[in-house]
């Protein structure tokens, strides 16, 4: 059986919701108003159902108290003091209504017989509790009485005291019932305000939601297809997102005037820059007759153009990327073999120790042969630079993918550059590392071309403890 009610109470307080947001600063400053109103509300009724039930019978008890003095004055005229008394405790008294009169010293003068029968004997409470001239409401034990105590003058002259009591036991019960009921209907009342209030809330604020979304999740290559769909919002949130939606096609659109300057450039200046650097080795191996100073010169302005060359060899294969024109020949790869050969001509180049762990079993992965060695060189290129231990290569294998880790126990990188290592131009700040030679394109071209291959690339790493880079790619499946 569907119940929408239970849906939506989980899906109001099995969320979570982050105490500094709007949506919970809302949601709890309008419950809070509402249930102080609320509360207002109920005491003012409760307040006034108690009025309504007690003014009765204190006007009844004033009422009796004022005229008790008149009515013994007149029967003193058929008699003395006690007969008087006597005759009007008699004639006042109703059902439900005890009168006691004493005298000065303490002495019973007269009582009405409802009160000889009576749970709440006012003899009883006069000797346990302090009797107000006013009618009041006294608490006796588990009874409620409604009680005063006024001085009887009779020509000036003050003869006793009269006590005049009611029990209103049975109306206090249904008096509490009554509050305990709007407690409960206020309890009641509350909980569905605050569902209905968080709900409300939650509706109201969603496109806020929806366009937080989008924007944490929206990348380069989908700016152009991003947008923010709002039609029945409110005005006020409409217009954000269509303000939202206009920045994402302006982002859309200086990205690709700079991802096709950055093409065009790089493509424009390499073929200059090939020449210089030919004519500058031409110079350097016929330049017999040049001084040290100026082979030392020519080899740096060489080494410089080459660097720039490769830099923009590089530019031009991140902006082929980022078009989708830089295509892939998948196809199966032996790891095993590709792998020791680049460790073997890492090692020759660097004079270094790059060893491939061993492993059992042939790995063949689904990829592009020459890109995923030109990664793999970087790779090991990278920890050979910030490394003076032997790098290591290791392969692995799931299910579905190939594994392959980079190892160094070099200098590592710290967690706050972890996160933007495979950044374009990124370089670390550290004094250790300024000074290398590089980029900073490399790990953004070896990311680019692992995913356009359909793998991953990640990096774990420790200050002064080294780093593992592992390409994780599809495995082949004849």
């Amino acid at each position: 059986m569907y119940y929408p009610f239970r849906k939506t109470i989980k899906n109001l307080f099995v969320k979570r919701i982050i105490p500094t947001s709007l949506q919970f600063r809302l949601t709890i400053e309008l419950i809070a108003i509402s249930t102080i109103s609320l509360g207002c509300v109920s005491l003012w009724a409760g307040w006034q159902m108690e009025r309504m039930l007690i003014t009765s019978h204190k006007q009844l008890l004033e009422y009796v108290a004022t005229r008790f003095p008149e009515q013994v004055a007149t029967y003193m005229e058929m008699g003395d003091l006690k007969t008087g008394i006597e005759r009007t405790t008699t004639k006042v008294s109703t059902s439900g209504l005890s009168i006691l009169v004493q005298s000065p010293d303490g002495q019973m003068l007269a009582r009405s017989v409802q009160s000889n029968s009576s749970e709440t004997d006012p003899s009883s409470i006069i000797a346990t509790t302090q009797i107000p001239i006013s009618p009041q409401v006294i608490k006796f034990g588990d009874r409620y009485v409604v009680m005063c105590g006024t001085p009887l003058m009779i020509k000036g002259k003050s003869v006793g005291t009269v006590y005049l009591s009611q029990d209103i036991t049975t109306e206090q019960g249904q008096l509490n019932n009554g509050i305990y009921g709007l407690i409960i209907v206020s309890i009641l009342a509350t909980f569905v305000l605050i569902i209905a209030i968080a709900h409300r809330i939650r509706k109201a604020l969603y496109p806020l939601a929806r366009m937080s979304e989008i924007a944490s999740t929206v990348s380069i290559e989908d700016l152009n297809s991003a947008k923010l769909e709002l039609a029945k919002a409110p005005d006020e949130i409409r217009g954000l997102a269509q303000a939202f939606n206009e920045m994402l096609l302006r982002l859309s659109s200086s990205w690709e005037q700079q991802r096709q300057f950055v093409g065009n450039v790089s493509h424009e200046l390499r073929t200059p820059l090939t020449v210089i650097d030919g004519y500058l080795q031409s110079l350097l191996r016929r330049g017999d007759n040049l001084s040290i100073y100026q082979k030392q010169a020519l080899e740096t302005a060489s080494a410089e153009t080459e660097r720039t060359i490769q830099m923009l060899q590089d530019l031009l294969d991140l902006a082929r990327a980022d078009s989708g024109n830089l295509h892939f020949r998948q196809a199966p790869v032996f790891l095993n073999t590709l792998v020791a050969e680049v460790a073997a001509m890492s090692a020759k180049v660097s004079d270094r120790s790059v060893k491939l762990v061993p492993i059992d079993e042939d790995i063949i992965a689904l990829a592009d042969q020459d890109r995923l060695q030109q990664v793999l060189i970087n790779l090991v290129d990278n920890a050979i630079k910030y490394s003076s231990e032997p790098v290591e290569i290791k392969l692995d294998r799931t299910d579905d993918r190939t594994i392959v880790h980079v190892c160094d126990l070099g200098i590592g990188i710290s967690l706050q550059h972890q996160q933007r290592i495979f950044e374009r131009f990124y370089r670390t700040d550290d004094a250790s590392t300024r000074s290398r030679d590089g980029t900073g394109l490399g790990l953004a071209i070896s990311k680019s071309l692992i995913e356009g291959m359909n793998g991953k690339i990640s990096l774990r790493s420790k200050p002064n403890e080294g780093s593992i880079f592992t390409i994780t790619l599809p495995i082949w499946k004849p």
